[in-house]
């Protein structure tokens, strides 16, 4: 919880700036610049123009609104996730790896592989499910402690207090705003992940050593010192490759499924009294299938995904002031 809560604080102001940018507020107008080919473009300020612009106003402190709340959700969702484990599966640990290497493996420790990490996804998936729909009113109420900078509002100035204007404003549903494709984004990412990560490890790493090579093929044959030490640093080399191959898989599952971050924190804001909320940064949703699509015809299904080299896209709406 501890060092959840660290990485919570130092991570902050790097989510403040990217809630603004999906919100679609540019309080900075476009510069021009030069992408890698040497080509003049205009570019959308990045992180540290923004945020350079966020203490400017608002001071240092500013870029840590909406922590308070995040440290909540951050601090219930580690314990209710470790107790959904416990008390239902007996304290079962997600595994995203295949069992360490051991040459002459077969087919059937393959299926059995298989098995384990499909259980274990889904007992993570029901684990993380639970996290996040008990914190899920913690989460939206720091969108909107966040989003409060752009028309400069006071309405979420406290995290007691905001439970208290939800409920009396929107009522229970007003605490689970953009749960739906939250949770549809998270189911997504870690199937995508887990199961990614398994296919690599056992059929592209695995079957790439499971041999040794022709040079040691006596001394393998005869067994010995040398066998074993063999066996020990194919081992170790296995371990470090899956565990990189695990960190690529989960970057290409938050990639492909970042649309619904995008419209999760769009709808935990749409239409709540905030200018963040309302025209010009977004219309009125009905629905989140209704703020997906409108988002995709403008071509702004990966706004805010890059906090880096912004450029100006043609025919995409931003605001600026």
């Amino acid at each position: 919880v501890l060092l959840g809560s660290g990485l919570t604080v130092l991570s902050q102001p790097l989510m403040y700036v990217k809630v603004l940018v999906q919100v679609g507020y540019e309080p900075l107008p476009p510069t021009l610049g030069r992408n890698i080919f040497g080509r003049q473009i205009y570019q959308l300020p990045g992180l540290f123009a923004y945020a350079k612009h966020i203490v400017k106003v608002d001071g240092r402190a500013g870029l840590f609104k909406g922590l308070t709340p995040r440290l909540c959700s951050s601090a219930i969702g580690t314990i209710v996730h470790g107790k959904v484990l416990q008390v239902l599966f007996g304290g079962a640990v997600l595994c995203l790896m295949p069992l360490p290497f051991q040459p002459g493996t077969s087919k059937k420790e393959s299926v059995s592989s298989l098995e384990q990490v499909l259980k274990e996804t889904s007992r993570e998936m029901v684990a993380r499910s639970a996290a996040t729909i008990i914190t899920h009113p913690f989460h939206v109420i720091t969108l909107r402690c966040m989003v409060q900078f752009i028309g400069r509002e006071t309405k979420y100035s406290g995290t007691l207090s905001a439970f208290t204007t939800i409920y009396r404003e929107e009522g229970i549903l007003g605490f689970f705003a953009g749960l739906i494709p939250r949770l549809l984004g998270d189911i997504l990412s870690l199937w995508l992940c887990n199961m990614l990560a398994y296919l690599i490890n056992t059929y592209a790493l695995e079957n790439g050593v499971r041999a040794p090579h022709p040079a040691f093929g006596a001394t393998w044959r005869a067994g010995g010192g040398l066998k074993v030490l063999f066996v020990l640093l194919q081992v170790s080399t296995m371990s470090e490759m899956k565990s990189y191959s695990q960190a690529v898989t989960g970057f290409f599952a938050s990639m492909l499924t970042y649309p619904f971050v995008l419209v999760s924190n769009l709808m935990a804001v749409n239409n709540c009294g905030l200018a963040g909320g309302l025209l010009p940064y977004a219309p009125t949703y009905s629905s989140w299938l209704d703020c997906w699509s409108q988002l995709h015809r403008e071509g702004n299904m990966s706004r805010g995904n890059s906090l880096f080299f912004r450029k100006v896209p043609t025919g995409k709406r931003y605001v600026w002031e």
